[in-house]
């Protein structure tokens, strides 16, 4: 199933500077391992904002909070998430 997921991280940069340094370490290794897990599929940055935007794939909603709250920017992330599903003038050109 996919997901749009909307992360906002602005809260981490209130951090001092060598734990965020730490925080945002971690959280890039992390999101590297899911983009070659495949769990990430599409990723941007929010241009003018410290917020993300990505299509995230579990095999459902449970799957996908567990993911994302095992994330190290957890404490300090505000993520929305929408579930997706295919439009059907997308699946009628498959």
């Amino acid at each position: 199933m996919e997901f749009l997921v909307q992360v906002d991280v602005a809260r981490v940069f209130e951090l001092p500077a060598a734990e965020r340094e730490d925080v945002i370490t971690r959280e890039k290794a992390r999101g590297r391992e899911l983009l070659a897990d495949g769990v990430i599929r599409h990723f941007w940055t929010v241009v003018g904002k410290r917020a993300n935007v990505g299509v995230w794939v579990a095999d459902d909603a449970e799957q996908l909070h567990a993911i994302l709250s095992a994330l190290p920017i957890w404490p300090w992330a505000d993520i929305e998430v929408t579930p997706l599903i295919t439009h059907e003038l997308a699946a009628e050109a498959a």
